[in-house]
């Protein structure tokens, strides 16, 4: 059918994440007994078991991936690509093995708690309206700005805080990356607005944390264990 969507998720754990602490990347660091990347995969199983799946790994790690995939049994189907020098050629090599008429998420593999329901909901969006859909949540800090005098308030109502996945037509965000890379870039969608894609802005979830610190690491258990009574 020409309307059928066709699910694909591009995790990019690409880079070393060594700011949490240990010599390992976080992405291979345990949450609740079992690394954080396979708790992200498995979200991504848990809303399709039929979608396809690349992780996108550091080099170096691939053959430790691996291994931690055996010794958990962990066995959901997924492709491994070789990150690159930056973030952006991290996900350019991803959307090589995704088909150009799927809907595909971009997902930060430090991010294991995004719900089944917000990646529903973005996969929606992005079908039917044919472009970049993202998750957000309000900015609940003070904010100020650096200024030459030296700082100002800014109004944080105007302010969202920007999350994963970020779901595109396959199709423009592959177009989006063939033009190159710039350092101005700081997720997909400002490579997609680039390009020319259509941004929307979705209610994200304050459970899907970014997991950066080693304090991120202790938050992280304790959210595995309120979401597993839910």
């Amino acid at each position: 059918m020409a309307n059928e969507k066709k699910y694909s998720a591009v995790i990019v754990a690409g880079g070393k994440g060594y700011r949490v602490g240990g010599e390992l990347p976080k992405q291979f660091l345990p949450i609740s007994g079992k690394p954080m990347l396979m708790h992200t995969i498995n979200a991504f199983y848990l809303f399709n078991k039929e979608m396809h799946i690349v992780v996108v790994l550091p080099k170096e790690f691939v053959s430790l991936w691996q291994q931690l995939c055996s010794e958990h049994n962990f066995v959901i189907n997924h492709r491994i690509v070789v990150g690159g020098e930056t973030r952006f050629h991290s996900v350019k090599n991803g959307l090589k093995e995704v088909a150009t008429e799927d809907i595909v998420a971009i997902h930060d593999g430090a991010r294991p708690f995004v719900s089944p329901e917000l990646i529903l909901m973005c996969f929606n969006e992005s079908f039917e309206g044919q472009y970049g859909v993202i998750p957000v949540i309000d900015e609940v800090n003070s904010v100020r700005r650096l200024t030459d005098n030296g700082s100002e308030i800014i109004d944080r109502s105007q302010l969202k805080l920007v999350q994963t996945p970020q779901v595109f037509p396959a199709h423009l965000l592959k177009s989006a990356y063939e033009l190159g890379y710039d350092s101005s870039y700081t997720d997909d969608a400002s490579v997609a607005e680039k390009y020319g894609v259509n941004i929307k802005l979705v209610p994200g979830e304050y459970t899907n944390i970014k997991i950066t610190t080693s304090l991120d690491i202790i938050l992280a258990e304790q959210i595995d264990k309120y979401l597993s009574k839910r």
